[in-house]
């Protein structure tokens, strides 16, 4: 709730409240980070888009990714080496955002002028008109895509080299499935888009741009696809970059992100479990992680506050304590 988009689960406002129609939700917090407190404050009321206040202003979701960095796994990214390239994409974009915040904004309007353009091309429209001011905007705003998404690349690459981890290293590379691949201009780009209408107008969508990228990731040390990898080995290569990413982001952004780790020690044996609670602990992070058996925390001993969630007549219940 505390990141820019639509977290975790990719669910919109109206999704989260109980009773949409009737009631809202809130959530606040306080930030502290790089010496300064802020009071984060993120809510809808019913039938109401999300809105945004830090320290009491109206704000927009951009602020929350410049003041506060986050990186999660989750198991639904479990498939995330198996299924379309639409996770794929999806899973770069949430790491380059959290390199570059206005990235969000930038897909938002490539997006738009997009499906503009794919109704033109539905409609059969003919006007050259409508069609070089959108393919001036995709151009614009795909340039930048592309180019955020390879900075953040470098950045992960970085943070994988020299290090001592227990986890595998994963070399990646952005594909953009297109022949000769994209330019690296705008205008280049422009150019492209309106050679290619023909195709475009027959498919009845926009065939080329950074919607159509995805990411091939190899395990280095065996020279193997990450679609080939056992469950285990893809499991360790995701755990690898999201430590990457945040290894990232502390160095860049002078604060390690928040670390959400859901059932994260699911096809981890007993000592990568303990080599993954180290390097978390190593990277000064907050970091929260759940499981459904406590004794997959035990090499963590007396660095973590554990609580346990209980179902009762009333609804949830919390305990917290030293050990569960």
């Amino acid at each position: 709730m505390l990141s820019p988009g639509r977290g975790i689960r990719r669910a919109g406002a109206d999704e989260i409240a109980r009773a949409p129609e009737q009631l809202g939700w809130k959530v606040t917090a306080d930030l502290d980070s790089l010496g300064f407190r802020h009071e984060l404050e993120t809510w809808t009321n019913a039938g109401s888009s999300r809105q945004v206040q830090v320290d009491g202003k109206a704000a927009s979701q951009l602020v929350l990714g410049k003041l506060l960095r986050m990186v999660w796994l989750v198991p639904s990214m479990d498939r995330i080496w198996l299924d379309g390239a639409e996770g794929r994409r999806r899973f770069l974009d949430r790491m380059t955002l959290s390199f570059t915040p206005s990235h969000g904004e930038i897909s938002l309007a490539y997006d738009k002028a997009m499906r503009e353009r794919n109704r033109l091309l539905k409609d059969r429209a003919t006007d050259d008109g409508w069609y070089r001011a959108l393919e001036r905007q995709m151009a614009e705003t795909g340039c930048a895509i592309i180019k955020n998404r390879r900075q953040a690349l470098a950045r992960l690459a970085e943070a994988q080299a020299d290090v001592e981890t227990a986890f595998p290293i994963a070399d990646l590379t952005l594909m953009d499935r297109c022949d000769g691949g994209l330019p690296d201009t705008a205008a280049d780009l422009e150019a492209a888009l309106a050679q290619n209408r023909g195709r475009d107008l027959a498919a009845g969508r926009s065939l080329i741009g950074p919607h159509r990228a995805d990411l091939a990731a190899i395990y280095a040390a065996k020279e193997i696809e990450a679609r080939l990898c056992s469950t285990g080995e893809q499991k360790a290569l995701l755990i690898s970059l999201i430590l990457a990413n945040a290894r990232a982001i502390a160095s860049d952004f002078g604060a390690a992100p928040i670390v959400l780790l859901d059932e994260v020690a699911a096809h981890l044996d007993v000592d990568r479990r303990a080599a993954l609670y180290d390097e978390i602990y190593a990277l000064k992070a907050q970091a929260w992680m759940t499981g459904t058996d406590a004794s997959l925390f035990d090499a963590l001993g007396d660095r973590a506050r554990l609580i346990e969630v209980r179902e009762t007549a009333n609804g949830s219940e919390l305990t917290e304590g030293g050990r569960l």
